[in-house]
């Protein structure tokens, strides 16, 4: 079965670079997407059922998800669907496997800022290593200091649009 899915949650574990037979890279992580409601009798957020899918990227997307993204970040992943059957020696199980065909950050927990990626690979190994550096700083926006990072936004000015009922708790 192959659907097109879009899921929101959060990487699990730093993105792997993995290789096809035929040489092709990829970009392997898990993602954990986690129900979540605001519960109006208790007044407080609940947490529901987590399920863990098996993203691949491949091709220029796959490198550039490498360079971009990190464990703990909150993303948006678009792709397509595939429910694989597995068993081993003491259990059988149904795994979610989904291939993106697209992937950004959530821009609802934080800010980024998007470089388009130069042709080449010394320019890629450049862009790379920028993006590698301020990985750790979109992960924790209220670390971050304008000074570090071109760009960056001093989070305590952005005003987050918080509905009235929960105007005193966060989902997350």
């Amino acid at each position: 079965m192959s659907d097109h899915i879009t899921l929101v949650g959060n990487i699990v574990g730093d993105p792997e670079a993995r290789t096809t037979r035929g040489g092709d890279s990829i970009a392997a992580f898990r993602l954990a997407v986690s129900e979540r409601r605001f519960d109006r009798e208790r007044n407080q957020w609940v947490d529901g059922h987590t399920s863990y899918y098996a993203v691949s990227v491949f091709g220029e997307l796959g490198k550039n998800a490498l360079a971009s993204v990190r464990k703990g970040e909150r993303v948006v992943v678009t792709g397509r669907l595939r429910l694989r059957e597995w068993e081993n020696e003491t259990k059988r199980g149904v795994s979610a496997d989904v291939t993106a065909e697209a992937i950004g950050h959530d821009l609802r927990w934080g800010v980024t800022r998007f470089q388009r990626t130069p042709r080449g690979d010394t320019a890629r190994a450049e862009v790379t290593d920028q993006a590698a550096a301020s990985a750790e700083q979109w992960a924790s926006p209220a670390a971050s200091d304008e000074s570090a990072t071109p760009g960056a936004v001093n989070t305590e000015e952005v005003s987050d649009p918080v509905l009235p009922e929960t105007a005193d708790a966060t989902p997350f």
